[in-house]
């Protein structure tokens, strides 16, 4: 029987589909590219390249055996791999300064970029293709497969040919099992003493697998939300911590109990007024800690905002709060504020407080050292703001001070300190949850080993170390009171606590 001219059309395109991204992305990928310049794919190319064949192979079954339901779920499956694919690479680097990533260029944008292209091109194409069929029943074909004309012949064979020159440039760059694609290959060489073979990779596949992959962090440590998994086991015991010297010993003076149901996660001192906070949760104390005014922020407007974990004046009369993921609110006070313009930013509150407005609003703060870490305290100098890391289940070594400018909070500086440290300890076994600024220096309270690190921001040095007593057990916010007396919050056995220590 004849095939009518919607089969042919359909099956002509779908030829040249497949002909096509066999041809141009894998064929100028391995020909020109691969042999003519060295470029040689890495463990993420080589996938996006074996997804691009399968769907040409897909393309061209049809053309032979005829439209089946299998074959298109299997180009819409390789499709869909294959975007994955792409996107994992395209993430790693998308994030990266102007030029920079990895591969060969075209048209000003790396080889990975142009993966991405190509399987939505597929995902298009065929739905124009489907496009111009009104009924399956008129591209069926009889028998079990296709006659094939010269030219469809021809382009088969040059599929083959591409299929074939990958697979030997595969086997030279990466070699045959147990050897894997690497990460980062050298240029492509037919010289047996430049060709490297290695199993390294599968070290990663096994030991750090996961689906979010560098982003698998847990939740930080919260007064209202212990960590469970993060791997840190709390000591109190200051003689344990990384430092060879204990500079001071601070004492208890007296202990207060904060009457406010939630656990409270911070503690700030502005303007003559205590501010603290607990999840989404603020409150505005005097100096006998009675509430003045409070708010409940909706966390999930435009930029997420993580649990509070550090509020600092801003400008002259206004305030800026940040969540563990480094995303914050500038917001003032204001007994007039328009209720339906500040809904956005407040469950609660927005009578009397004010998220929109000028100099007012959400953001980020953008770290780069810091970028896979959460951060429990804020601190500022009035020109600057300081953020410090916590270890978690990905990290228990690094230690980084992010440094931010005020005027449009974008990060000017990170630094891990310089400190008289035990041998073999790192930094990373800090656990701090509150800073302050003091007298040009910053104070960092570590929950962990019950320590105050002095730090000064010039020098990048810690300076001094104090040791607070252990039955201060969860140490959360800390501020300087009146004749240099310092106030530490801790919630612990259900009650917020506020310590007084000289």
């Amino acid at each position: 029987m004849q095939e009518n001219s919607q089969s042919k059309l359909f099956y002509t395109l779908m030829c040249l589909a497949g002909f096509l991204i066999i041809l141009f992305p894998v064929g100028i990928a391995n020909l020109v590219l691969g042999y003519m310049m060295g470029d040689s794919p890495c463990t993420s190319c080589w996938g996006q390249r074996q997804s691009m064949i399968y769907i040409g192979i897909m393309a061209l079954f049809i053309v032979r055996f005829g439209i089946k339901p299998r074959y298109i779920a299997m180009i819409l499956i390789m499709t869909a791999f294959g975007l994955w694919q792409s996107f994992n690479h395209l993430a790693w680097h998308a994030g990266r300064d102007l030029d920079q990533g990895f591969s060969l260029m075209i048209f000003g944008l790396h080889t990975y970029f142009w993966a991405e292209v190509v399987f939505w091109a597929v995902v298009l194409l065929l739905g124009v293709i489907f496009v111009f069929i009104s009924k399956f029943s008129q591209i069926e074909i009889e028998g079990k497969f296709r006659e094939l004309t010269k030219p469809v012949k021809y382009a088969f064979f040059v599929c083959v040919f591409v299929i074939a020159s990958n697979a030997f440039q595969a086997f030279v760059s990466t070699g045959i099992p147990p050897y894997m694609g690497q990460g980062d290959p050298v240029r492509f060489t037919l010289n047996p003493n430049n060709i490297i073979w290695s199993t390294h990779n599968w070290s990663k596949v096994w030991s750090s697998f996961s689906v979010l992959g560098k982003r698998d962090v847990k939740d930080p440590d919260y007064a209202f939300a212990p960590a469970k998994k993060i791997g840190v086991e709390f000591d109190h015991q200051s003689s344990n911590s990384p430092f060879k010297q204990i500079d001071k010993n601070l004492k208890v003076l007296s202990e207060k109990k904060i009457n406010i149901p939630s656990a409270l996660n911070t503690l700030s001192f502005v303007n003559g007024e205590y501010i603290v906070s607990s999840k989404y949760d603020v409150y505005f104390l005097d100096s006998k800690f009675d509430v003045l005014d409070s708010f409940e922020l909706d966390p999930y407007f435009s930029a997420t905002i993580n649990p509070i974990v550090g509020i600092i004046p801003y400008l002259n009369d206004k305030y800026m709060l940040m969540g563990s993921n480094k995303t914050y609110l500038r917001f003032g006070k204001n007994p007039n504020a328009n209720e339906h313009l500040q809904y956005a930013d407040f469950i609660k509150g927005a009578n009397h407080f004010e998220g929109q407005g000028k100099d007012l609003g959400r953001g980020r703060l953008e770290t780069i050292r810091a970028k896979f870490h959460h951060a429990i305290s804020l601190a500022t100098d009035g020109k600057y703001c300081y953020t410090a890391t916590v270890p978690n289940n990905k990290d228990k070594t690094s230690f980084v001070i992010s440094k931010f400018l005020l005027s449009d909070r974008t990060l000017s500086s990170e630094f891990t300190p310089e400190a008289n440290l035990k041998e073999g300890k790192t930094l990373g076994d800090l656990y701090i949850t509150a800073m302050t600024y003091h007298n040009e220096m910053l104070y960092a309270l570590s929950k962990n080993h019950n320590v105050i690190v002095v730090i000064d921001p010039k020098t990048e040095k810690i300076t001094q170390v104090w040791e607070f007593p252990q039955e201060i057990s969860n140490a959360r916010g800390i501020v300087f009171g009146e004749k240099e007396q310092i106030q530490i919050l801790s919630y612990q056995e259900g009650e917020n606590l506020l310590f007084t220590l000289q």
